[in-house]
């Protein structure tokens, strides 16, 4: 038949139908014997709605459909549903409840299937509420609204038991839970509103009990072990029944009633010294006043912890204090003094350590460098791993440990800058036969942590100097242990201080590099030429001016041996390169020469200097000071520094006359034919020269220069700018590399206005300008 010829269905023959398919399915919610509709069932029922909303009117049942569709639901509701929750109580109210709103959402999906073509026009057309959501409201108007208190108590009730360590089901909580969450349909109003309020309630009451009970009853410790056990609980809770919301609020309440509210009975108790500082700022109402008397208070519970190692106590305390605002402010305080307070003991202990020794003072400097920069290396391993494991790597401790470090960093020992001690403490692991006996990856540690120490230092370019003086030192004489572990400290340097830092450093290393090839050239050229052979063993290591520290180069004459040598280089040299001039540092030389004694021929490693006095003798029996000094052409210092070391020191090649133990200008030296040793081949040492004046006067030389070079760079860019931010932005510049004293830097700006770099303000003489 045509849809012109289909039969009207009437209001109440539809209906009557359509009851059947509800009474089935509520029959199957309510486990009774039926059979599962079927798709044909499900067909004919969906048709007839369909059909009785598409008759022509007044045979359009869709607004009556809708109403008897919210009315089937408040039917089942009134005559079953809520019958069976009303006579059940407590734990089996909650599980008939679940059980009911299972029920109710399938029953809603079905009735919104067969009445589903409401939902595509008749709803949509009038903007009413879509069938799910009349089946949910009606569900909430009629069961929640009325039962929600009870519910919200029982929900409460085993919440509390399961604190007082009773086993609960915790399944049955999370479905009760979800439905104070669905029944918003979207919103968390009902959750919080109806449940979380009056729990959060609960458990500040809850807490508020059991700490008045434990503050009586328990240590410190024990009462924030319990403290933090109970907010590990909640916590448990949180992610196995209550809405994820809820943490903070949970958290906040526990935290409150356990730490906040007994902060005062806490820090007052007996026999917790160790803990006092731990809450003090727990309770932010008292912030202000009551934790600077306890941090001015001595022997206080933080420093306990931290004097005594109480790993476990200080990773609690963290744990704790960082849920509070501002917690760990005054505990990293504490932290830090402590730390300082440390290392300025270690300084005090090498400072007296120092002072008591008898012995040579450069000896006892050489020593306790590397006992008290060792005892450092100790000290920030240990507060390092603090940090990183106790306060969990948090920024707040990393700053108190450098701040703590910066302090007594930079104090120095016994007249020795901690720059020097530094640079003294690498060279002795990297230079042969130094004092520390280092495996390779020992080694490489040991810098790591010396270069991390640098970084406390204000003074680096101080440091710098010092080390390439020392770097000079083992390169020159070969001294260094290892190439390799040469140039990983550079690289550790350059991450550290930046490329500037370490170019003149690694330019020693690669003139080295070069200067062994350039050696082998030689070889090469005299192989081929034997005609020019000094018929000496000449090595020759040229290296670059300006990555290596100034020497003197004074006109030594050199004896006529030596003579031939330097021409015959030069003219080597020359074949190379023509553009560069070669100066010869001779006070850098050695020389191994045989000493003709009547009881032995001896060979002897001297300096270029002592070969060269030594020399003379060879045409002269006897010599004065003054002939010496006038045939080697040098200055009465370096003259008297070789003499004492040929003829008053251990090994005396020359006789003095008068035989004393200083060197005079009146004395006079002959060659000692008796000498001998029961070695054949020794080292003549010169007295050592104090190097540490000068390195002093070329890094104050420098800094001149680099105080100069900032403010021009900041005028220029400036213009004009006043006296105080001048030397602020200054000291800012300059701050990587050398703290700049404000005096030193004021001298500076004096100096430049005599030169015309800048001028005063005619009107007011604190402003500068930058003249181009």
């Amino acid at each position: 038949m045509t849809l012109n010829e289909r039969k009207t269905i009437d209001l109440e023959q539809g209906w009557e139908f359509m009851q059947k398919g509800i009474t089935k399915l509520k029959n199957i919610l309510e486990g009774l014997p039926e059979q599962q509709f079927s798709s044909e069932d499900y067909m004919m029922l969906y048709t007839t709605i369909y059909n009785m909303c598409t008759q022509k009117p007044p045979h359009d049942y869709s607004q009556q459909l809708y109403d008897k569709y919210r009315e089937s639901f408040e039917e089942y509701i009134t005559s079953t549903v809520l019958p069976s929750l009303r006579e059940k109580h407590d734990e089996f109210m909650l599980r008939e409840l679940v059980k009911r709103w299972q029920n109710h959402k399938v029953m809603v999906r079905w009735l919104s299937r067969f009445f589903h073509y409401l939902d595509r026009y008749f709803i949509a057309r009038r903007s009413l509420p879509a069938l799910n959501e009349v089946g949910l409201t009606c569900f909430r108007e009629l069961v929640y609204l009325e039962i929600k208190g009870k519910v919200r108590d029982a929900v409460i009730s085993l919440i509390d038991q399961e604190r007082e360590g009773e086993q609960i089901d915790r399944a049955l909580l999370k479905n009760v839970l979800d439905i104070f969450v669905e029944i918003g349909m979207g919103q968390m109003d009902y959750y919080e509103t109806d449940f979380e309020a009056d729990m959060l309630k609960d458990t500040a009451a809850y807490y508020s009990r059991k700490a008045s009970n434990w503050i009586l009853e328990d240590s410190c410790p024990d009462y924030m072990l319990k403290a933090e056990e109970c907010l590990k609980r909640e916590k448990d809770r949180v992610s196995h029944y209550l809405h994820s919301s809820s943490e903070p609020k949970l958290l906040e309440k526990v935290q409150h009633q356990l730490l906040s509210v007994n902060a005062n009975q806490l820090l007052e108790k007996e026999h917790s010294s160790s803990e006092r500082k731990l809450l003090e700022k727990v309770q932010h109402e008292l912030l202000s006043v009551y934790a600077n008397q306890l941090l001015e208070k001595e022997h206080s519970g933080c420093h306990a912890l931290l004097r005594d190692d109480k790993v476990e106590d200080l990773s609690r305390m963290y744990r704790l204090f960082l849920k509070i605002p501002r917690g760990l402010d005054p505990v990293s305080n504490i932290f830090k003094q402590h730390v300082t307070a440390e290392g300025t003991a270690l300084v005090k202990q090498a400072e007296d350590a120092a002072s008591n020794k008898k012995a040579d003072k450069r000896d006892v400097v050489g020593l306790q460098e590397q006992v008290f920069v060792r005892k450092v290396i100790e000290l920030h391993d240990k507060y390092l791993a603090y940090v990183n494991d106790c306060f969990m790597n948090h920024t707040l401790f990393h700053k108190a440990l450098k701040e703590a470090f910066e302090v007594f960093c930079n104090k120095g020992v016994a007249g020795s800058s901690s720059a020097e001690l530094l640079a003294t403490f690498c060279d002795n692991i990297l230079k042969k036969g130094g004092s520390e006996k280092l495996s390779d990856e020992a080694i490489e540690e040991t810098l790591e942590k010396v270069v991390k120490l640098l970084a406390y230092i204000s003074d680096k370019d101080l440091f710098a100097e010092f080390y390439r003086k020392k770097l000079a030192r083992r390169l020159l004489f070969d001294k260094s242990a290892n190439d390799d572990h040469e140039r990983s400290i550079l690289t550790k340097l350059k991450q550290q201080c930046g490329g500037q830092f370490t170019s003149k450093m690694e330019g020693m290393v690669t003139d080295l590099t070069l200067a062994r090839e350039n050696q082998a050239n030689f070889e090469e050229y005299l192989s081929n030429y034997p005609h020019v052979n000094p018929g000496i063993d000449l090595t020759v290591t040229v290296l670059t001016t300006g990555f290596w520290p100034s020497y003197k180069s004074f006109d030594l004459n050199l004896p006529a041996e030596m003579v031939k040598c330097v021409e015959v280089f030069r003219e080597f040299y020359q074949t190379k390169t023509k553009h560069r001039k070669l100066t010869w540092i001779y006070s850098l030389g050695t020389c191994n020469i045989n000493g003709k004694f009547e009881p032995k021929t001896m060979e002897l490693i001297v300096t270029t200097y002592q070969a060269s006095a030594l020399l003379l003798f060879n045409a002269s029996d006897r010599l004065s000071y003054s002939e010496i000094m006038t045939q080697l052409n040098l200055t009465d210092d370096d003259v008297v520094r070789l003499l004492h070391s040929l003829s008053c020191a251990k090994y005396k090649i020359l006789n003095k006359e008068p035989n004393t133990k200083t060197i005079s200008p009146t004395d006079y030296f002959e060659f000692n034919s008796k000498f001998t040793d029961k070695m054949r081949r020794i080292k003549i040492p010169l007295p050592p020269v104090d190097e540490k004046k000068k390195v002093i006067e070329d890094v104050d030389k420098d800094r001149r220069y680099a105080i100069d070079a900032s403010i021009v760079r900041i005028m220029k860019s400036r213009k004009v700018l006043g006296h105080q931010q001048l030397v602020m932005e200054c000291v800012e510049q300059l701050g990587r590399m050398f703290k700049p004293d404000f005096k030193a830097i004021k001298k500076r700006i004096e100096d430049l206005i005599t030169r015309d770099y800048l001028e005063r303000d005619k009107e007011n003489p604190n402003v500068f300008k930058y003249l181009a």
